[in-house]
C-alpha cells in the first residue's frame, strides 16, 4: 500500500493535475510506437497505463507519480513531461488527447 506524505495540504506525489490542465506527470513516446513490450503495466502499482492500438498511454488522473514505469522500459519511452527530450515533445500532446474523455 502506498503511503504519500502529506505536503502543502495535499499529498505528495499524488497527481492531482488531471485532464482539466495542461500538465501531466509521465508521457510515454515514440520508441514504445510499435514495441508496446508492456513491462511498464507490470509493475504500475495503480493500472493507470494502457494499450492504444500502437503504444501505450498514461492515464494522468489515475497516475500517483512513483516512476515505477521509467526505469524498467526497455526502449526508454517514458519520462516525467518536463524531462521529455525536445524531439518528442510533440508526444505530450498525443498523451494528453488519447486519455481525454
Amino acid at each position: 500500500m502506498l503511503s504519500p506524505s502529506w505536503e502543502g495540504g495535499g499529498p505528495k506525489g499524488l497527481n492531482t493535475i488531471g485532464r482539466g490542465t495542461s500538465k501531466m506527470a509521465y508521457i510515454i513516446t515514440e520508441p514504445c510506437v510499435d514495441v508496446k513490450d508492456a513491462s511498464c503495466v507490470d509493475v504500475c502499482p495503480v493500472d493507470c497505463i494502457y494499450e492504444g492500438d500502437r503504444m501505450f498511454y498514461i492515464e494522468p488522473d489515475e497516475c500517483i507519480d512513483c516512476a515505477a514505469c521509467e526505469p524498467v522500459c526497455p526502449v526508454a519511452a517514458i519520462f516525467a513531461e518536463d524531462a521529455v527530450p525536445g524531439d518528442q515533445t510533440r508526444f505530450i500532446e498525443i498523451n494528453k488527447d488519447r486519455s481525454a474523455p
